[in-house]
């Protein structure tokens, strides 16, 4: 199961829902690009394939969104 937290243009953000005992974090992907941040404190944990420009984009948005993910995190794995 993958949890969809939202779309940002062609950016997919999700959790997995097998991965309860990580910190807080959300994966992006994008056609075969996929990413993972952390998120306390936003931080890049993975990346396949994103430009580094992309990264950017990618990071400014989870820092934007890092209240709604941290939401959507805690209401989907508990607190």
């Amino acid at each position: 199961m993958t949890p969809n937290v939202g779309k940002v243009g062609p950016f997919r953000f999700y959790f997995y829902s097998h991965e309860p005992n990580e910190p807080p974090h959300v994966h992006v992907d994008r056609e075969t690009c996929s990413a993972k941040f952390w998120l306390e404190p936003v931080s890049l944990a993975a990346n396949i394939g994103f430009s580094s420009v992309e990264l950017k984009k990618i990071e400014k948005t989870v820092i934007m969104k890092q209240k709604d993910f941290l939401e959507a995190w805690h209401e989907f794995f508990g607190s």
